[in-house]
């Protein structure tokens, strides 16, 4: 029995107040071995996120069956106001069926997918969003820019530069020296010797953005999620194919540009922290009180609403065409 009426009914529609979320997917077991200082990285990760973006942008952690001190911080997090949604697994369900479970559930139009080792910059957000409202046709930006990944599911990018949308060079990056060498030490490869070293660069109009990018962290257009994301589940635990399949291939089947920032906003740690990291934070803390809200004007955004225009339009007319054609067999 029913008594009264729900008072959600009454109130207005949920009024959306940011276009953009980060999703952080987290898995600590425990504090041993590979994981001995995994909860300090995560932390460091996590609260880098939290002093580097604006009140435009909310946060969600996916917590992937880890121990109990992920759980009791998150919780502590989100009584603080300090994280918008945390969502508990109490086991591993798989890094992607983590990640995308929580992102179709996103309203933003902008969602960054992010492992819990990468350390956040002030700046990356508003360079980020830059690359999206300046180019043209931009499926996903990353705030680590990568010199060797300009044929990496980039075919969207290349085809843009043959049809001359886009003009293409390579130019040195002298400034990006430190932080990349700083990300090829992470991934256990080589360092470069040489800040003359050259970098795939497109141009549109005055604006630069690197071609190509990794998957530790980008941020995509949800529509890419909506319409060339897979819908099956992939049952990985982590690795494989199933970056590629759920995150690579999706932006470069879209059509839209994989892209990078011109400089560095964010860096990938490892398992292990160090000083540098730390001072980081400090920066972004004293830098957060100059945050102020993003202004999104997406071109794109448009095309969702030109096609349920033309589909509501169709849906009419053939509503009535049907009754033309079968007035005399319809009863009601």
């Amino acid at each position: 029995m029913r008594v009264g009426w729900n008072p959600q009914k009454l109130e207005k529609h949920v009024v959306l107040e940011t276009f953009h979320r980060v999703i952080l997917v987290v898995f600590i077991p425990n504090e041993e071995g590979f994981y001995k200082d995994s909860f300090n990285v995560f932390k460091l990760s996590l609260d880098s996120i939290i002093s580097s973006i604006n009140s435009s942008c909310a946060i969600t952690v996916v917590n992937n069956g880890s121990y109990f001190k992920v759980t009791e911080l998150l919780n502590a997090y989100i009584v603080e106001k300090k994280i918008d949604t945390v969502i508990h697994h109490s086991n591993n369900i798989g890094k992607i069926d983590a990640l995308i479970g929580a992102a179709r559930g996103v309203r933003e139009q902008l969602i960054t997918y992010t492992d819990s080792d990468i350390l956040f910059e002030f700046g990356w957000q508003e360079n980020v969003e830059k690359i999206f409202n300046e180019f043209p046709n931009v499926g996903s930006v990353s705030p680590i820019p990568v010199r060797r990944g300009i044929f990496y599911a980039t075919s969207s990018v290349l085809k843009q530069i043959l049809l001359r949308k886009v003009k293409f060079s390579f130019e040195p990056i002298p400034e990006n020296f430190d932080s990349y060498n700083k990300y090829l030490t992470s991934i256990n490869w080589e360092s470069e010797n040489s800040e003359a070293q050259l970098w795939p660069i497109i141009t549109y109009k005055s604006n630069k953005a690197i071609i190509g990018s990794g998957h530790q962290v980008l941020t995509i257009d949800r529509e890419i999620l909506n319409g060339y994301t897979p819908n099956n589940p992939s049952l990985i635990l982590v690795g494989g194919d199933s970056e590629y399949k759920y995150v690579d291939e999706p932006i470069d089947y879209s059509g839209k540009m994989r892209l990078s920032t011109y400089n560095n906003y964010a860096f990938h740690m490892g398992n292990t922290t160090e000083k540098w990291m730390y001072d980081i934070l400090e920066s972004n803390n004293k830098n957060s009180i100059f945050n102020v809200k993003s202004n999104l004007k997406l071109s794109q955004r448009r095309s969702y609403q030109y096609k349920i225009k033309a589909y509501r339009l169709r849906k009419n007319l053939i509503k009535v065409l049907f009754k033309l054609l079968y007035r005399k067999s319809i009863s009601y």
